[in-house]
């Protein structure tokens, strides 16, 4: 199948003639904890869309093996693909899906465009998608110090730094072994060590911080104007109206990843952001973010075990080995033993309540 699409281009898609699009099936190559992946996810099922999903593990290096190369000249996930068509980019693929699946049965995320809904919806849309998550995750990994409550283990900082070596190897390795993907792979590791590069500049880092609190200032006042409209129904309302739309899928894919990182308590904690705040407590609430997200506790496990089955069903890569599986090991038991600690204080905090309370 991956060879018989080489002639796509990155974030190209080609569309059939006289076809039925919404009857092929959707297939969607993602990895669970990408965070362009999220919001993809998150979109299909806020549509209550059907689609067939495979995971392609980035800790074992499969978004660079040459058949998903094919598939995406960059090397990067999310792919969807629906009959002949092949979109390679998170937004681009939200945009197909809006444009494609228009019948009455199928929730509308993005409103029409003329209505005094749309302005409104695009612009923090693209607001929020303009800021670097991966800058922001790489960065408060690779600089601890940064992040407070970060649920990345402390081992992570110096495994991604080996990694990042690893990484340049691997993709050198596979241009020579597979030429037509050559220029591909050279492409990726430019783009590799020129974005790793800013991701450990510690000024870099403090001005895309300074950025993302101008961003989350324009959120929580918009926030606030809602609060102040008073909804005929009496339903809360959210980001840009009573409707969940696409700028909603934006920003709660987004302050979940900046509470799994550790920038919760600096970007709405200890009443920062109040509506900001309240805002992440809905999200965490809705059935469809719960379905494809879940608790940010869960996260670091959801991304751990899958990796750990598929070492053992098949062989890693050498450029990881021994030490990939020891860091498996080690994250599944990081991860039991922080859940157990919150838990057990938080089952001693309720005891000394009770007793308080008595």
């Amino acid at each position: 199948m991956a060879e018989e699409k080489q002639d796509q281009t990155e974030g190209g898609m080609v569309l059939p003639e006289g076809d039925s699009k919404t009857d092929a099936k959707l297939i969607l190559y993602h990895w669970t904890q990408s965070f362009s992946s999220q919001k993809v996810r998150l979109a299909i099922a806020e549509k209550e869309l059907k689609c067939e999903e495979h995971d392609v593990s980035l800790p074992l290096s499969e978004h660079n093996e040459p058949w998903f190369m094919r598939l995406n000249a960059a090397g990067e996930v999310p792919v969807l693909i629906h009959g002949e068509n092949i979109i390679c980019d998170a937004t681009q693929i939200i945009d197909y899906l809006e444009e494609t699946f228009v019948n009455e049965k199928t929730p509308r995320l993005m409103p029409e465009e003329g209505s005094m809904y749309y302005p409104r919806v695009q612009h923090y849309r693209e607001l929020l998608d303009s800021l670097p998550m991966d800058a922001y995750t790489h960065g408060c990994i690779l600089h601890p110090e940064l992040a407070v409550d970060s649920m990345i283990p402390a081992y992570a900082t110096t495994r991604i730094r080996s990694q990042i070596g690893n990484t340049e190897s691997e993709l050198k390795k596979l241009a020579e072994e597979n030429p037509d993907l050559q220029d591909a792979y050279i492409a990726k590791q430019k783009r590799l060590k020129t974005k790793l590069m800013d991701h450990d500049n510690i000024k870099y880092l403090k001005k895309i911080l300074d950025e993302l609190e101008k961003v989350l200032d324009q959120v929580e006042t918009e926030l606030q104007r809602r609060n102040e409209e008073t909804p005929e129904n009496g339903h809360q309302p959210w980001l840009c109206g009573e409707f969940f739309s696409l700028a909603d899928v934006s920003l709660a894919v987004t302050l979940h990843r900046l509470k799994f990182i550790g920038l919760a308590r600096r970007s709405w904690g200890n009443g920062k952001r109040p509506n900001l705040e309240i805002y992440y407590e809905r999200v965490l609430k809705r059935k469809t973010f719960h379905k494809v997200l879940g608790h940010v506790n869960n996260i670091l496990i959801s991304a751990v075990l899958p990796t750990a089955f598929r070492v053992a069903k098949k062989r890693a890569p050498r450029i990881f080995g021994t030490s990939l599986l020891v860091g498996v090991i080690a994250g599944i038991g990081y991860f039991a033993f922080v859940c157990l600690q919150k838990r057990f204080a938080n089952m001693l905090l309720s005891i000394r309540a009770r007793h308080s309370h008595l």
